[in-house]
């Protein structure tokens, strides 16, 4: 029922009007995808997340700063939400767990403290070609992990969540980067 009430859900973030059961209604869809974030699968959602938030997010903190961490993992549960909702929008399966905006600080991790060096690729440079690189093997296995998943039972996992908040991660590491030390 948390799902029903807290999670994303593209279908209700469309407009759509749509009959629950029972009195309980959803929260209003524009702060469903920070809700969202705080609801989970089951434990195993939960303990994953939470691993990977407190690994990755404790270094990026430290590269961002709170602030900066906090508009990361926020801007990335919204551009999660709405990755999601490009893929289905008429989808009623509510969308739950922190894996969308965890994702965008996985990438500010992987931007930030990553010790290999790109080169150049023609008139590309070497940043370029580091972003581009970690969207593409984000995305792969984000895809095979999708692609797996359809077979077995597993539960639905919203991959374009983590594509999405991944992708907002690469882009916003920089900007926050840039804004935490503007004054230095």
């Amino acid at each position: 029922m948390a799902a029903v009430v807290g999670g994303f859900i593209p279908l209700l973030a469309s407009g759509t009007e749509v009959a629950i059961d029972g009195a309980i209604q959803p929260l209003p869809a524009w702060i469903t995808p920070l809700t969202a974030t705080l609801i989970h699968g089951g434990y195993a959602h939960l303990l994953l997340n939470m691993v990977m938030l407190v690994y990755c997010g404790q270094m990026v903190e430290r590269g961002l700063g709170t602030r900066g961490l906090i508009v990361l993992y926020v801007v990335g549960a919204y551009l999660s939400a709405g990755g999601q909702w490009l893929q289905a929008p008429h989808s009623p399966v509510p969308m739950v767990g922190a894996s969308g905006a965890i994702s965008a600080v996985i990438a500010a991790y992987a931007l930030l403290f990553s010790e290999q060096k790109v080169r150049d690729i023609g008139p590309i440079p070497g940043g370029v070609v580091r972003v581009a690189w970690l969207a593409v093997a984000w995305i792969g296995v984000q895809l095979l992990i999708g692609v797996a998943g359809l077979g077995g039972g597993m539960p639905q996992i919203a991959i374009a969540a983590h594509i999405a908040g991944f992708l907002a991660g690469l882009a916003l590491t920089r900007p926050l980067l840039l804004w935490r030390y503007r004054g230095a």
